[in-house]
């Protein structure tokens, strides 16, 4: 049986000393191990901007694609070999600006990926422009006198698309962290993890600091009910989105493979796609 260990390469990250990605990047890894999962058996599709390198630190099936569109990649993988377990990654920037559209209509076709977005509420890569996270009044490079447009709420928008699971954690919690990917990557469906990951080298003001004055568990919050749509919507509301754990999950809702008729439980991967010569003149048969 693997362990977290199996899951590691030689490959080292470049990333910021003190960035949050390498907490995710760990608690993929220690996921994958405890849900028994084998590095052959995980394959993590990655975007574009400092989160998009995080295929390339990890021993399993890796794609690295274009910006936004690492959801597209995600799906066709699954669909070809529904037996693999799946996970697109990115940053706020390429899964709720750029890659939006396809954010939105993977939530509302609920097919069986996780998809961990690493939430720094700026552009890291490319040095320090404000993204469709920043606050308004957010100053950067991009926004010199502070932006003038409030910040997307992510998860509020995934529970009016139809999400069945929704959760949220914070970087420097690794233990939080890796349980709620355990349960997404558990889910029958899509599930949407946000990631609370400073910028510790553009953004000084969503500190590791400001997030653990900020945010509020779940958990801490007497009666929370994750399947209570409502409640989740109300409570993210309350709280200006700065909550973490399960938000919201439907187990009612069947996954896309399961809707799709006739299916096949055998992987495409696996299937004989060789055309017979009868077939193929039947087929010609019907344009001539």
């Amino acid at each position: 049986m693997a362990t977290f260990k199996d899951f590691r390469n030689n490959v080292k990250p470049n990333w910021c000393p003190g960035c949050g990605d390498f907490s995710v990047q760990a608690a993929i890894q220690r996921a994958a191990a405890n849900v028994g999962l084998e590095p052959e058996g995980l394959a993590v599709i990655s975007g574009i901007g400092c989160s998009g390198r995080i295929s390339g630190y990890i021993k399993s099936y890796g794609f690295h694609g274009i910006h936004g569109r690492s959801l597209p990649i995600a799906q066709g993988v699954k669909m070809a070999n529904r037996d693999l377990t799946v996970i697109a990654s990115g940053g706020d920037g390429d899964g709720f600006a750029i890659g939006m559209g396809h954010t939105i209509h993977a939530i509302r076709r609920n097919i069986d990926i996780t998809y961990i977005v690493m939430d720094n509420q700026i552009y890291g890569l490319t040095k320090g422009q404000t993204s469709p996270r920043s606050a308004a009044g957010f100053k950067t490079k991009s926004t010199p006198q502070g932006s003038i447009e409030p910040a997307l709420s992510p998860m509020e928008m995934a529970l009016t698309a139809g999400a069945t699971f929704v959760a949220q954690s914070f970087s420097t919690d690794l233990k939080d962290l890796t349980a709620i990917i355990e349960a997404g990557i558990k889910h029958k469906g899509f599930s949407l993890i946000n990631v609370f990951s400073p910028c510790v080298t553009y953004n000084k003001v969503n500190t590791y600091d400001w997030f653990k004055e900020n945010l509020t568990k779940l958990s801490d919050i007497d009666g929370y009910d994750p399947s209570n749509r409502e409640m989740a919507m109300q409570t993210l509301m309350k709280h200006n989105g700065l909550v973490t754990g399960i938000i919201y999950q439907n187990t009612e809702r069947k996954s896309y493979q399961e809707l799709i008729p006739g299916f096949s439980e055998k992987p495409l991967t696996q299937s004989e796609l060789k055309l017979s010569q009868e077939s193929f003149d039947k087929l010609v048969a019907e344009f001539m």
